[in-house]
């Protein structure tokens, strides 16, 4: 027996909104991220930059946002399966972290590379 719904469009639809509005209301990096990107999803339309460079920075800032949906869902199920502080749930959310981390410095060589090529 599995702990999965029978599928259903709009259910599974209401469960992603709900998924964030979640990680909007109790995830404090999860609003910095937002706010940042909401930000730079601006600027990329104000600056004058041609629209395929413009895709894809845009695309680029989703996946910080999806990266900090991946370590909540991970930390969240740590937590449930122990309060206590154990060596392999801190590797866990580690690991976690890392996947934001390494999502953030992979945005930032997107842009720099995007910025190279247009000043070129």
């Amino acid at each position: 027996m599995t702990n999965k719904p029978k599928y259903h469009l709009f259910n599974n639809t209401s469960y992603a909104i709900n998924g964030l509005k979640i990680a909007f209301k109790y995830e404090k990096s999860f609003q910095i991220e937002l706010i940042i990107f909401i930000i730079l999803q601006v600027a990329i339309f104000i600056i004058p930059i041609e629209t395929p460079y413009q895709m894809i920075l845009s695309s680029s800032l989703f996946l910080v946002l999806i990266a900090e949906l991946v370590n909540s869902a991970i930390e969240r199920v740590v937590d449930l399966v122990t309060t206590e502080i154990h060596p392999l749930a801190k590797e866990a959310k580690d690991l976690g972290s890392s996947v934001v981390f390494i999502t953030i410095m992979m945005v930032g060589v997107i842009w720099l590379f995007v910025g190279y090529i247009i000043l070129i």
